[in-house]
C-alpha cells in the first residue's frame, strides 16, 4: 500500500505482493484465470496513492515529479474522474479518486500506471499532496454530536447520521402493558472483515471502441452500471467479466475505485492496465461487518409467549454509504421470520465515521441482531423459569404464514432443525461441570432479496440454453465465488435434459456474453438463477421431446428423457433431428420473485424473500475460569436447505459458515486506533487456524420449498448466524457469566468473573445506549388486522 511522504511511525506498512504472474492472454476469454493471473502484452501496472489522514481537505495535489519518473506512463487524480458513484442509488457518495476531502486512512487520491508495479509505487511516492486535517469522528457516540468541523457528507444529518428508520407493527405499548414479564438488554457486536484468500484485482483493456474489465467481483452487473455512469459510456460499450474467485463473502459486492481507474487509464493510454491490491489495502477497502450497538426489550405472558418487542440498533458505517440503507434495515427486519412476534417496533440508525466503509458480509446485517436476540431470549427464559429451548419453541413461526411486518413464510423447518441438532448433540444430557458448557441458538435467512438494488420490473436472473453440434451450453450472468453456483446451475440444467452435469458447458459472469443476473449476494443464486436455469432447460426439453414424439409417433408425455436419451434416441440424435426441423436450438428462462412477499410501507424493500432457510446450532466448549481461554470442542449445525442439489458442496458451505461464525465469535475485530487499523495484515488480524477449528457435524434437513428449484433453498449464509450466540450461551453455561459483546475474548471473560466476585452484575458489555434522534414512527397495520379491516 502506497501513501504519500512524509512517512512516520503511523504510516502504513507495505504488506503482501501480487501472486505469481501467469501468461494468461489465451485464458482470459475462457474465464479460467484468476484476476491477478492475467497478463496481457504491453500491460501497464497501476498503484493507488492513499490518504494517511482519517479526515482532511485536499488542498493541492502535485503530480509533476511522478510524471517525470522513468517508466511512468499515466498519472490520474480526482479531476480525471469527477463523477460520483455508489452501489445504492440513494447514497452515491464516492469518487474513484478523492480530490476535495478524504474520509478515512486509505482513501485513494491519485493513481499511477507504469511499466511495472515497482515503478508505479515510485511514482506514487513522488506525488505531493497538501492536506488540511479535520477533526476525525471515531465512534457512534461522537457521530451523534454536531461536529465542530463540517459533517463527513453534505447530505448527512443530524450531525453525522447517515440513515434513520422507525417502524412499528401492531400496538407495541399495549403488548408491553399486558406482559407478565419485561426484560431489556444492551449488546455490542464489533465489526470484522471478510478475509478472502484472494486480494482484489482488476484488469482493463480497450479494443476498438469497447472497454473490457476482468475483475474479482461478485456483481458484474452492478459494476457494469457504475462504470457506465462514471466513465460516461453507454453500457453497450462496456464489458465486465467476473474472474474466478479466491473468496468474496460480500467483500467484492461494491464497485471499487481500482476497477474504475484501470478502465480510465486503459482508455487514456490504449494499453491494458492491471491493479492488484496489497493485503493491507484489502483491509482498508473493507466493506465488512458493521460494528453495531443494540438495545432490545421484550415482554412475554405467563407462559413465555412473546407479546411485544422493541429493538434499537446503531451502526458504525465508516466513511461512505455503501449498502448502508439496506444494512440499517436488515438489523431489524428478520427477527420476525424466526419468532411469531405479534407487536414489533424497530428503530435503527447508521452513522458516518472516519473509518474504512462498512458494507455486506456473509449474512449482511443479520448476524449482529441475531446474536443480540438469541442471547436476550436465553436471559428472558431464565427470568421466567423456562428452559431456553422451550421458550423458543413456544414462539416459533409456522410454515406458510405471514409475519407481523408482512414477510411471507413458505416452508419452515425450525422445529425439525431444532429437534435434529438437540438429539445429535445430546444437549439435554450435557455434562454439568464448571468450565464446560453447551449453548443453543436458532436463526433464519433469506433465499435472495425480493427487490433489486435499483427499482425496476425486470427479471432478477436470466438464463439461455443453447443446444448445437458442440453440445449444451448454459449462459447465465451469475458469478461463482467459490460457493459452487456453477455446479448448481449445471446440475439443474442436466436434470431437466436427462444429462450429467459434466455434459453442460457454462458461460457465466460476463456482461458481454451472458444475460443479466443481479449477482452473488443475499444467498440468491441457487433459488433465483437455479429457477431461471430450470425454466430454460425445461423449454429446451419440450422442444426436443416434441420433435422426437412426432418422429416416433407417440404423445410427448410418453417420451422419457433420462440417461442421455430422449425417447429411443440418444440426446445427440434428438438434437440433430430438432435442428433439422427447427433450426437454431435456443431457449431462455427468467426468474422474478413473486409479488406480495412483503409489505407496502416505507422500508418494506428490505426483508422480503421468496423463501427463508432455517438453522439451529449447538456448541460444546471448555472455558478456563483462570485465564478466560476458550476451546471449542464440537459444533453441531442443522440447516433447513429445502432440498440439497449438491450435498457435498452444501456440507462445505455449512462448515464454512461455522468456521466464519466461530472466528467472529471468538477473535475477529476490525478495530482502529487514531484512525489507523490496528491489525491490517493476516499475521495480526486474528482468525481461526486448523488448530482452533473444531469438529463440525452437519445435518441437512429437507423441507422441499414449493417455489425453489426442485425444492432447494439457500445454504451459503444462513448457517453462520446461530453459531455466534450459541458460543456466548455456552460460555455462560460453563462459567455463569454473560459476555454481551462480540468477540468473546479471554480478557472480557476474566473481567466478567471479577465483577461477579465483587458482587456486581456477572457480565461484560455496554452499559448504555445513546440518545438517538429517531424520526416519528411509521405505524403499519399488521396483516391480521388489515385482513380483518377488509
Amino acid at each position: 500500500m502506497t501513501i504519500e511522504a512524509p512517512r512516520d511511525e503511523r504510516a502504513l506498512r507495505v504488506v503482501g505482493k501480487s501472486l505469481p504472474r501467469v501468461e494468461a492472454a489465451a485464458k482470459v476469454t475462457g474465464s479460467i484465470a484468476y484476476a491477478d493471473d492475467i497478463v496481457l502484452p504491453g500491460m501497464l501496472f497501476c498503484k493507488l496513492l492513499r490518504s494517511r489522514h482519517p479526515y482532511a481537505r485536499v488542498l493541492s495535489i502535485d503530480t509533476r515529479a511522478a510524471r517525470a519518473v522513468p517508466g511512468v506512463v499515466a498519472v490520474l487524480t480526482g479531476h480525471d474522474l469527477p463523477v460520483n458513484y455508489g452501489i445504492m442509488p440513494t447514497c452515491e457518495d464516492e469518487h474513484a479518486l478523492e480530490h476535495e476531502k478524504v474520509r478515512f486512512v486509505g482513501d485513494p487520491v491519485a493513481a499511477v500506471a507504469a511499466v511495472d508495479e515497482e515503478t508505479a509505487q515510485a511514482g506514487c511516492r513522488a506525488i505531493s499532496v497538501e492536506y488540511e486535517p479535520l477533526e476525525a469522528v471515531e465512534s457512534i457516540e461522537q457521530a451523534l454530536v454536531p461536529p465542530d468541523d463540517e459533517p463527513l457528507h453534505d447530505y448527512a444529518g443530524p450531525a453525522n447520521v447517515h440513515r434513520l428508520a422507525a417502524l412499528e407493527f401492531g400496538d407495541v405499548d399495549a403488548g408491553f402493558a399486558r406482559a407478565a414479564h419485561v426484560r431489556e438488554d444492551i449488546f455490542f457486536f464489533e465489526g470484522n472483515t471478510h478475509l478472502p484468500m484472494e486480494q482484489h484485482s482488476a484488469t482493463a483493456q480497450v479494443a476498438g471502441d469497447k472497454v473490457t474489465l476482468w475483475s474479482s467481483t461478485q456483481d458484474p452487473h452492478y459494476v457494469h452500471r457504475a462504470l457506465a455512469k462514471v466513465l460516461g459510456l453507454p453500457m453497450g460499450k462496456l464489458r465486465v467479466v467476473a474472474a474466478p474467485h479466491g473468496g468474496g463473502f460480500g467483500g467484492k459486492c461494491d464497485p471499487f475505485s481500482h476497477e474504475i481507474v484501470v478502465c480510465k487509464v486503459a482508455m487514456m493510454t490504449g494499453r491494458p492496465v492491471k491493479c492488484t491490491l496489497t493485503r493491507e489495502e484489502v483491509f482498508y477497502t473493507h466493506r465488512g461487518r458493521h460494528p453495531v450497538l443494540m438495545w432490545v426489550r421484550t415482554g412475554v405472558d405467563a407462559d413465555g409467549r412473546i407479546l411485544a418487542m422493541h429493538f434499537r440498533s446503531a451502526l458504525d458505517g465508516g466513511a461512505y454509504g455503501s449498502y448502508g440503507p439496506a444494512s440499517t434495515l436488515y438489523t431489524g427486519a428478520l427477527q420476525t421470520t424466526t419468532y411469531a412476534i405479534p407487536a414489533y417496533r424497530f428503530e435503527g440508525a447508521r452513522v458516518f465515521t472516519n473509518k474504512a466503509p462498512c458494507g455486506p458480509k456473509r449474512g449482511h446485517g443479520t448476524p449482529q441482531p441475531r446474536f443480540a436476540l438469541e442471547v436476550h431470549l436465553d436471559k428472558l427464559a431464565a427470568d421466567v423459569g423456562l428452559d431456553p429451548v422451550e421458550l423458543r419453541r413456544r414462539n416459533f413461526v409456522k410454515p406458510f404464514s405471514r409475519t407481523v411486518n408482512w414477510l411471507r413464510i413458505t416452508s419452515c423447518g425450525l422445529e425439525e432443525v431444532t429437534n435434529r441438532v438437540l438429539e445429535a448433540s445430546g444437549y439435554a444430557r450435557r455434562e454439568r461441570r464448571r468450565g464446560h458448557g453447551m449453548g443453543f441458538a436458532v436463526s433464519s435467512y433469506m433465499c435472495g432479496a425480493g427487490l433489486p438494488i435499483y427499482w425496476n420490473k425486470m427479471p432478477h436472473s436470466e438464463c439461455v440454453v443453447n443446444v448445437g453440434r458442440g453440445g449444451v451450453t448454459l449462459y447465465c450472468g451469475a458469478t461463482d465465488i467459490g460457493q459452487g453456483s456453477d455446479s448448481v446451475l449445471a446440475t439443474v440444467a442436466a436434470e431437466e435434459l436427462g444429462l450429467w452435469p459434466g455434459d453442460i458447458r457454462l458461460v457465466t459472469g460476463d456482461t458481454g456474453l451472458t444475460p443479466v443476473d443481479l449477482g452473488s449476494y443475499s444467498s440468491r443464486v441457487t433459488f433465483m438463477a437455479g429457477n431461471a436455469a430450470r425454466e430454460a432447460a425445461a423449454k429446451m426439453r419440450a422442444l426436443l421431446v416434441g420433435v422426437v414424439a412426432d418422429e416416433e409417433g407417440c404423445a410427448p408425455q410418453e417420451v422419457e428423457v433420462r440417461d442421455g436419451k430422449v425417447g429411443r434416441m440418444t440426446f445427440e440424435e434428438a438434437a440433430t433431428l430438432a435442428e433439422e426441423h427447427l433450426g437454431v436450438l435456443s431457449a431462455h428462462g427468467t426468474y422474478t420473485p413473486p409479488e406480495g412477499i412483503g409489505g407496502r410501507y416505507k422500508g418494506a424493500g428490505v426483508g422480503p424473500s421468496p423463501a427463508y432457510s432455517y438453522s439451529a446450532a449447538t456448541v460444546d466448549l471448555d472455558a478456563d475460569p483462570g485465564s478466560g481461554e476458550i476451546r471449542v470442542n464440537k459444533v453441531w449445525l442443522a440447516h433447513d436447505i429445502g432440498r440439497s442439489i449438491n450435498e457435498m458442496a452444501a456440507r462445505g458451505q455449512v462448515e464454512g459458515g461455522v468456521y466464519m461464525g466461530l472466528g467472529e465469535a471468538l477473535m475477529e475485530a476490525q478495530a482502529y486506533r487514531d484512525g489507523l487499523h490496528r491489525q491490517p495484515s493476516m499475521l495480526d488480524y486474528k482468525s481461526l487456524t486448523f488448530l482452533e477449528m473444531p469438529e463440525v457435524e452437519t445435518i441437512l434437513v429437507e423441507t422441499h420449498d414449493p417455489e425453489g428449484p426442485y425444492g432447494a433453498k439457500e445454504v451459503g449464509q444462513g448457517p453462520l448466524l446461530p453459531v455466534i450466540p450459541a458460543v456466548v450461551s455456552a460460555v455462560h453455561d460453563a462459567l455463569g457469566v454473560w459476555i454481551d459483546e462480540v468477540p468473546v475474548t479471554p480478557d472480557k471473560i476474566v473481567r466478567a468473573l471479577d465483577a461477579r466476585a465483587k458482587g456486581k452484575e456477572a457480565r461484560y458489555g455496554p452499559k448504555r445506549f445513546p440518545d438517538i434522534p429517531y424520526p416519528d414512527l411509521v405505524k403499519v397495520v399488521p396483516p391480521d388486522a388489515a385482513t380483518a379491516a377488509l
